[in-house]
């Protein structure tokens, strides 16, 4: 049962106080050790072999050093009478580290503020959660692309950690948050990164097949369009991601509008297809309508993860 708690208290944390700018975070410590690993490896011949090692000693040491470090507590806690508690406080912090639903919202929050005072602000606002190139972009399109995150990012940042905390404990969320920093970080189709971080993205987009889809159902679920599934899964294929299209997908049934359309990356031009048929400007209550849709999606979420974490209890 102290399990729940660690799952609780690393949400709660999260809500309250989102990712606090002066606290040394470990998936920045992930994205140092990628770079590292990219700036040693990405040359020469054998360039696909190479990120490949790199993805897998990566996770599988993110793994195995969460597990190490959390079974020392547990036998550090037996030692000093305190059972299973120093473990579970541990796990509480991390949990908390892997969630980033708090300061995703707020951040789009941010992005809509800012874009109504001038679109310079909206973008250098938008510039700070998106990939894309944001110099041209015009004040819908800083709107669409604030959205379009919000609804990939639920899962990429709530959705599938809780999904592998329930499956996989800690060791199993944390090992999924490196697979995708390194997804986020070498995981283009462009000419630096298309051998090197392919297999980065094939194993992003395999961990994120499921919690992806889970992430469009429990959105539709919450806000009651449960009847838009249909819509959604086939609007959802048309993405160039097996994934991300889906809670976009969903996100634009329930707002009635569009995502997709050209977008530049490191300049160059990707068009991606466009999702959803309703053309429109996109407005400061769409943003609140779909917050309130990612929370309790969240919410929803970490319920089951509890429910989930009660039964393994119980058998």
């Amino acid at each position: 049962m102290s399990r729940l708690f660690s799952t609780l208290a690393g949400w709660l944390l999260d809500l309250v106080f989102g990712d606090p700018v002066w606290l040394p975070h470990p998936i920045v410590g992930f994205g140092k050790l990628i770079a590292a690993g990219e700036k040693w490896l990405n040359k020469g011949s054998h360039r696909r072999l190479k990120g490949a090692l790199l993805a897998i000693v990566l996770i599988a040491a993110v793994a195995a050093s969460t597990w190490a470090l959390l079974y020392g507590l547990q036998l550090l806690g037996a030692r000093l009478g305190c059972g299973l508690w120093l473990r579970r406080i541990a796990e509480a912090i991390l949990i908390f580290f892997c969630l980033a639903g708090t300061t995703l919202r707020k951040e789009v929050r941010e992005v809509f503020r800012a874009v109504d005072r001038s679109i310079e602000d909206g973008r250098r606002q938008v510039a700070r959660i998106v990939g894309r190139d944001t110099v041209a972009l015009s004040a819908q399109e800083v709107r669409t692309a604030a959205l379009e995150t919000l609804a990939e990012n639920l899962n990429d940042g709530v959705i599938a950690p809780l999904f592998y905390l329930a499956l996989a404990g800690v060791p199993g969320m944390m090992a999924y948050k490196m697979i995708n920093t390194l997804d986020s970080m070498i995981g283009y189709r462009n000419e630096r990164y298309l051998d090197f971080g392919r297999f980065a993205a094939k194993t992003d987009d395999v961990a994120g097949w499921i919690p992806a889809r889970l992430s469009a159902l429990l959105m539709l679920v919450v806000s009651g369009k449960l009847k838009l599934i249909k819509t959604v899964h086939e609007n959802g294929r048309r993405h160039l991601s097996p994934n991300s299209g889906h809670p976009e997908a969903a996100l634009a049934a329930i707002l009635d509008c569009r995502f997709g359309g050209p977008h530049d990356y490191f300049g160059q031009e990707v068009v991606k297809p466009y999702i959803g048929n309703n053309d429109r400007l996109l407005t400061t209550d769409d943003m609140e309508k779909s917050i309130k849709v990612n929370l309790a999606a969240e919410s929803l979420m970490m319920a089951l993860t509890c429910l989930a974490q009660w039964l393994i209890y119980l058998t």
